[in-house]
């Protein structure tokens, strides 16, 4: 049996495989394009990997919003649809949680309020009108001075 190793950063050699794990966790190319897009528009600013062996069966890209500055945002999130239900994205949002507290950096998370709160994100009334709610870590309170924007990117 295989383990998992530990979180790391991604390296030019995941690319690849972060792809086909996009492709396989997401139902059509949305998130690997919009990661692609993420890339080529240089902002983002961290992607961590969970490897196994010379693949990835977990992934994310953090990117700095537009606004207000120095706040990032999560997405996406992907886990390889074989090794989901056993904690492995919990593991990677908990740790960037974990890090967004410690160093007081705000990081803006949309999406499952259930999963993102168990991996140490609170909730907000940010943006109260979107589709899924709007989470937050590190920012230990503080509401944003500026209206939340996205990279563009996202659209």
């Amino acid at each position: 049996m295989q383990f998992p190793g530990f979180i790391r950063p991604a390296t030019p050699a995941d690319l690849t495989a972060i792809d086909a794990l996009l492709l396989a966790a997401c139902p059509t190319a949305v998130a690997r394009d919009l990661v692609r897009d993420l890339r080529a528009g240089g902002a983002i600013r961290g992607e961590q990997v969970i490897p196994l062996g010379t693949g990835v069966i977990g992934y994310y890209a953090l990117s700095a919003m537009r606004a207000p500055a120095g706040w990032l945002c999560l997405a996406p999130v992907a886990i390889a649809p074989d090794w989901q239900g056993r904690g492995h994205g919990r593991r990677l949002v908990a740790q960037l949680a974990a890090w967004a507290d410690a160093t007081g950096t705000p990081v803006v998370a949309t999406g499952p309020a259930q999963f993102l709160t168990r991996s140490g994100c609170r909730a907000t009334d940010l943006m109260p009108d979107q589709a899924a709610p709007t989470l937050i870590a590190g920012a230990g309170g503080v509401t944003p001075s500026a209206a939340l924007r996205y990279p563009a990117a996202f659209g």
